[in-house]
């Protein structure tokens, strides 16, 4: 019984100093992303998932490495993948269909998408020199490629 008193004291205590660590760092709010760049994006939105070195994850789901990734060789595929979503990631464009939920309220300006592909493409490891401009995202956006459809 000591020991399971123990064991119990030590496991609130651990709980304890990770809610303490927790409210020690400011949550990123709509407000402060608004004008967040690339490396700030992706310490944002992105390192949840892709972790915090890029290096991707295997758990309650797969979520892909960002280093040494030969897709992030084309900047096009990584906004695709942003705008469009693809398997279990979300699309980061404007929705407003449900306000209460994150990912949808997680909307990125084409400037940041751009910010955060060349981010992505140019640490971890990776070393990609051709950039993507914010009026390439905005190209790809669904309702310009509908638009342009006869």
């Amino acid at each position: 019984m000591k020991q399971l008193l123990s064991m119990l004291a030590l496991f609130l205590a651990c709980t304890g100093a990770a809610v303490a660590q927790s409210a020690d760092k400011p949550l990123y709010t709509y407000a402060s992303l608004a004008n967040a760049k690339g490396e700030a994006v992706f310490h944002a939105i992105c390192q949840g998932c892709h972790m915090p070195d890029a290096k991707g994850a295997t758990g309650a789901g797969t979520y892909p490495a960002l280093t040494g990734n030969p897709k992030l060789a084309s900047p096009q595929y990584m906004a695709a993948v942003i705008l469009f979503g693809r398997h279990d990631m979300p699309s980061f464009v404007m929705r407003h269909s449900d306000p209460g939920n994150f990912f949808e309220d997680a909307t990125l300006t084409d400037a940041q998408i751009a910010d955060v592909i060349n981010y992505v493409r140019t640490h971890f490891g990776n070393h990609y020199t051709n950039n993507i401009a914010a009026a390439e995202v905005a190209a790809m956006h669904p309702q310009t490629i509908t638009a342009k459809q006869p």
